[in-house]
């Protein structure tokens, strides 16, 4: 297990981000969202990811979450910063801005819109990391988002290996890409690099195959839920540490409450997710970002079986 305390481990939520009914950072939804996952035992704070809607906030959005979250989190656990933009250009100046704020660290996904080669994904994190500075970078490995470009198992491990990120955020949905990296991390001696799993629904084998945490967007409604897996896989556990993943892998369902037939599944999971969290009483207002398609009223309605099975409602 690395031993530095100023990289992540354990469970990180992509914390949402809570809008008023003009689209902006709802300042005090966004305050007690954070202290509601921090008294589940969330051992780090991901503003300005996937589940946060990074890409549709603007610069200034931007800074009022990281501002926001720094505040909030008072120095009790490690808040890292998304810096996603399409060039490498764009996103070290959200890095330079987030470095300035006083984040802990960045997390940056390969270039998109253009077609990069291996070498050039390999160019830009250097020169993303020269913008860190200290701070520990996270690569974002998440396909979906980024043209389909997959970070290779031996890109990601040359720049571990040169020092250039000290973690992987691995969101492509293939677990056996998790343990390769695991594994070549380890034949290399990187004992501080670490590997964090972003798919909710295999948190306990991606735990037991190595990885050192989870970034699991569906912890925003229940945190504890996942650092009770976390800290039954650590206890070796396993047959509980299942049970506790099959209770959250039927929560999930939520994600699909949306109709397919009017919207995307990033709406749909994104609206329930935060659905939820104005079910919940954490936030005031469970509107997303446009163009994405708000859930309607029969769509919310949908998911109070699914808090009411997982006991987080009566």
């Amino acid at each position: 297990m690395p031993s530095n305390p100023k990289l992540l481990r354990g469970v990180i939520p992509p914390v949402c981000t809570p809008f008023t009914s003009d689209y902006e950072v709802d300042e005090k939804s966004l305050r007690r969202l954070i202290n509601y996952l921090l008294d589940g035992g969330v051992t780090g704070l991901f503003v300005l990811g996937s589940t946060s809607e990074v890409a549709y906030l603007s610069d200034k959005r931007r800074a009022d979450v990281i501002r926001i979250a720094i505040d909030e989190a008072a120095g009790r656990v490690p808040v890292v910063a998304g810096a996603i933009d399409m060039t490498t250009l764009r996103v070290n100046e959200h890095v330079r801005a987030a470095v300035a704020a006083g984040i802990d660290g960045i997390v940056s996904t390969a270039p998109f819109y253009a077609r990069t080669h291996p070498e050039e994904i390999a160019f830009h994190f250097r020169l993303v990391k020269e913008a860190c500075g200290d701070l520990p970078l996270y690569a974002y490995n998440i396909p979906v988002a980024t043209n389909g470009v997959k970070l290779e198992t031996d890109t990601v491990l040359k720049l571990a290996n040169e020092g250039v990120i000290q973690g992987l955020k691995d969101s492509s949905g293939n677990d056996a890409g998790i343990r390769a990296v695991v594994l070549g991390a380890q034949k290399l001696g990187l004992k501080e690099f670490v590997v964090l799993t972003g798919s909710e629904l295999t948190v306990d084998s991606a735990l037991i195959a190595g990885a050192h945490g989870v970034v699991a967007g569906v912890g925003n409604i229940d945190p504890a839920g996942y650092v009770k897996i976390f800290n039954l896989v650590a206890a070796g556990d396993y047959k509980s540490a299942r049970a506790e993943q099959e209770r959250l892998t039927e929560m999930f369902g939520l994600a699909d409450v949306g109709s397919p037939e009017r919207m995307g599944r990033g709406s749909s999971a994104i609206g329930a997710f935060k659905a939820s969290l104005k079910l919940l009483g954490i936030i005031d207002d469970a509107r997303v970002a446009p163009p994405q398609i708000p859930l309607n009223s029969d769509e919310i309605a949908a998911i109070l079986p699914f808090l009411r099975n997982a006991k987080l409602l009566k």
